[in-house]
């Protein structure tokens, strides 16, 4: 059976480039990077090379790599930028303003810290996802201590003005960070021209090895350690580096970094040929996220009259992998907090599904992938007691972009 997978943000393969250089550090160069001996020597040159490689993928200041601490996944990396600076300075406030369609990562942790006295500001977004700079500025007072808004939004694909929103925090004197998991290693990405002040990264985002993430540091921001013990990853993060990962990391994102523009013409170049094709074939199909304005391996769609999960198996049946949101929330069974936020109704929002092409997506596939979402759609609306009133109440059948 052909298979076709179009949920690249869950899982992708290792490059094969990427996984060639990670081998030598499993058993040629094992040493730890602590250690003052020879053992130690080229781990730890390692280290610093894949922190400069990181580096240049997000525009940071070579050499200052020292800003790169590595951490095991992005979501960590969050977790250490929110925790840690507000440890560092929480005698300085207790504001912090985020948006309303973060990442779990962000959004859990802050739920925490709200019942700890922490005064959350969970600014709402547009029908597109866009945080409205004017609403960001009026949220800011003198108790704000920090602003966390993400490049991109990993569900709907849509890019925030996050160069404006972080120079409105600078104005007033506050720390931004910002969430680039789902934007690294696919969008230009400059915290020297944006001034962000912390940034979060997943290698598996981008062709490298799971368990692999980063944070970007600017100097002169002090943050508390999550983990401590030893003075790994200039003391913010103890414990033994995983020096393959890191190593894979690295490569990762060299190669991001050298073909950003062609890796990201190819996928985009598919999705918008697919768009084209679904829009095409399909009635009641709902575009969600900005038309223009978002990530080039994004498209989200909501199937009217039917139900995601039944989408999704039938389509896996059919040998389409592809998801209901991103893949923190897809297996919780509940409506998506990122469609609630834009506005879509919830018996619309339950049909969503985000296609995620990588790569390694051919055009030839689109005909296909087309031909058993038109016949699965049909299908399921057969049994659907909303289209059967749809059509009884005769309304107009034109698709909605």
């Amino acid at each position: 059976m052909k298979t076709i997978n179009l949920d690249y943000t869950a899982a992708a393969p290792v490059d094969e480039a990427v996984l060639e250089a990670m081998i030598p550090y499993f058993r040629e160069h094992y040493g730890n990077p602590s250690s003052g001996h020879t053992l130690g020597e080229k781990p730890r040159e390692a280290l610093e090379e894949a922190r400069e490689k990181v580096g240049r993928l997000i525009g940071a200041e070579i050499p200052g790599k020292d800003q790169i601490i590595f951490t095991a996944s992005a979501s960590e990396a969050n977790n250490l930028a929110l925790k840690g600076i507000i440890a560092a300075g929480k005698k300085k406030g207790n504001r912090i303003i985020t948006s309303a369609i973060e990442h779990f990562s962000i959004l859990n942790q802050l739920k925490s810290l709200e019942k700890e006295g922490y005064d959350i500001v969970r600014l709402p977004v547009d029908g597109y996802g866009l945080v409205d700079p004017d609403q960001l500025e009026e949220a800011i007072t003198d108790q704000t201590i920090l602003i966390s808004i993400q490049v991109a939004n990993p569900e709907i694909g849509t890019i925030q003005p996050i160069e404006k929103l972080a120079a409105l925090a600078h104005e007033k004197g506050i720390p931004f960070h910002t969430d680039a998991a789902a934007a690294a290693g696919w969008i230009p990405i400059d915290v020297e021209k944006t001034g962000v002040d912390m940034l979060s990264l997943a290698g598996d985002q981008f062709y490298g090895p799971k368990g692999s993430g980063a944070l970007f540091v600017r100097k002169g921001i002090r943050l508390r350690p999550l983990i401590e013990g030893g003075i790994q990853e200039k003391g913010l993060r103890a414990g033994t580096e995983n020096v393959p990962a890191i190593v894979g990391l690295g490569e990762a994102a060299r190669l991001a970094h050298q073909s950003l523009a062609e890796r990201t013409e190819k996928v985009a170049s598919f999705r918008n040929q697919l768009k084209e094709a679904l829009f095409k074939e399909i009635p009641h199909l709902h575009l969600n996220g900005h038309p223009d304005n978002r990530l080039p391996r994004n498209l989200n769609v909501s199937v009217e009259f039917v139900e995601g999960e039944a989408l999704l198996m039938r389509l896996n049946m059919a040998g389409i992998y592809v998801s209901s949101g991103s893949s923190c929330t897809s297996q919780a069974l509940k409506s998506s907090h990122v469609l609630e936020a834009i506005g879509v109704p919830p018996e619309l929002a339950q049909g969503s599904l985000l296609l995620a092409p990588g790569r390694e997506s051919r055009e030839e596939d689109i005909p296909y992938i087309t031909e058993q979402l038109a016949q699965v759609a049909e299908l399921l609306r057969k049994m659907s007691p909303l289209y059967h009133q749809y059509l009884k109440e005769g309304k107009d059948n034109a698709n909605v972009q």
